[in-house]
């Protein structure tokens, strides 16, 4: 709970708070007006944000409503940032710029040539969006997406990681000059909000993955419960009425009435059970943009030259100092994350494998960034590249 006691830290103090640690993992606060009412603590005020709170500590953590309100407390300043990563020392790009880029990049159906190599600047887009998930229970979490804005890549976990790591390791917070804003790129919004929907699903299904898991066992055991109950209040019933067939007088219709009419309430109620766990383990997800962060930060630049059959074209792959890593090549469909990409005939897209795929109708593939709507041999709609919708 470091980071989170930091953070409220910060926050309070820059309110015009007066902030006194306490150990273990303990703040005492001295609350101006404003805040006391806001929060709805004393003028002195002790928070805990670990397991073990000092004594009196009111505790504070990532559940609850603690986020909401400091949000509240901190309103729109911070979504926005604009910084440059300077490096501590110069960082030499690795001495096999081809056996480099061999790594990172897979053509199946093209071949590949190195141009040229030169340091540059790259202005990339880093953006942190909150997810809550609610069922029978709930899950919150933080996911960052990543892109290059220079060559239109998506960074990747790893890359992303590293960045944010060294981000944090820079403690002096500078925003570019007027001579780095000059050789980079700006940053293409249409493009970038068409691309953070089917990115941001991904990440978030991903890290619902265990807590959907738990939730399927659970709906499973509950499923299983209330069937084998009202199995057996429906196979006693039918017992009887099997039992009743044989009897004749007005006595014995009356009981084989009643006894079909149990069957019939067993089996409404049993119904009935079902959709209350339908409802009740039905999940609802809704994702938040928290923060945007313009980060320029310093790469060695290669030129690379795609050959596909009788065309060619040029793209640009960054090799990122500050994480030691080489970004993934740029991807036109589909999320852009594995290494491999086919390069199309017609306008040499580089697109995902499944970008490529055979219509469902007639069996005829196509590029899915030249015809992303439908095939353009029989008109079949296309797959969809993504099942929500968030708007930035």
């Amino acid at each position: 709970m470091g980071a989170l006691r930091d953070f409220v830290a910060d926050l309070l103090e820059n309110e015009g708070a007066a902030i006194e640690p306490q150990e273990p993992d303990g703040l005492d606060v001295v609350v101006p007006d404003p805040m006391r009412s806001a929060f709805g603590w004393p003028e002195l005020v002790r928070l805990g944000f670990g397991p073990q709170l000092p004594s009196g500590a009111t505790p504070i953590g990532l559940e609850g409503d603690w986020l909401d309100r400091f949000g509240a407390l901190l309103g729109g300043r911070g979504r926005f940032a604009e910084r440059q990563l300077v490096l501590p020392h110069e960082v030499a790009p690795p001495g096999d710029a081809e056996r480099l880029i061999d790594r990172a990049v897979e053509l199946p159906n093209a071949i590949w040539r190195l141009r040229k190599s030169a340091p540059t600047w790259t202005r990339c887009l880093l953006l942190a969006f909150r997810y809550t998930a609610v069922s029978d229970e709930k899950r919150e979490g933080l996911i960052w997406v990543g892109f290059n804005c220079a060559t239109n890549a998506v960074l990747g976990d790893d890359l992303l990681e590293r960045l944010r790591s060294s981000l944090a390791r820079d403690t002096d917070w500078r925003v570019p000059d007027s001579e780095t804003r000059r050789v980079i790129a700006p940053i293409g919004h249409v493009q970038v909000s068409e691309r953070v929907t089917p990115l941001v699903e991904h990440y978030v299904r991903r890290d619902l993955e265990p807590f959907l898991r738990a939730m399927r066992r659970r709906l499973g055991r509950d499923l299983t419960r209330v069937h084998n109950y009202h199995d057996d209040l429906q196979r006693s019933a039918k017992m009887k009425l099997a039992a009743l067939q044989s009897a004749v007088g007005e006595k014995a219709e009356a009981d084989r009435k009643r006894e079909m009419m149990r069957v019939d309430a067993i089996e409404r109620e049993y119904r009935a059970k079902i959709e209350d766990l339908r409802h009740h383990y039905a999940l609802h997800v809704t994702v938040d943009w928290v923060q945007a962060l313009t980060l320029t930060t310093p790469v060695h630049r290669y030129e690379v030259l795609i050959k596909r059959r009788k065309g060619e074209r040029v793209l640009a792959i960054d090799w990122h100092p500050a994480a030691r890593m080489m970004e993934p090549p740029p991807c036109e469909w589909g999320l852009g994350l594995e290494r491999a990409r086919l390069v199309c005939d017609h306008h040499l897209h580089l697109i995902e494998v499944s970008g490529h795929s055979p219509c469902l109708s007639c069996g005829k593939a196509w590029c899915k960034a030249c015809h992303p709507a439908a095939c353009p041999r029989c008109g079949q709609i296309a797959e969809a590249n993504s099942m929500c919708r968030i708007v930035i």
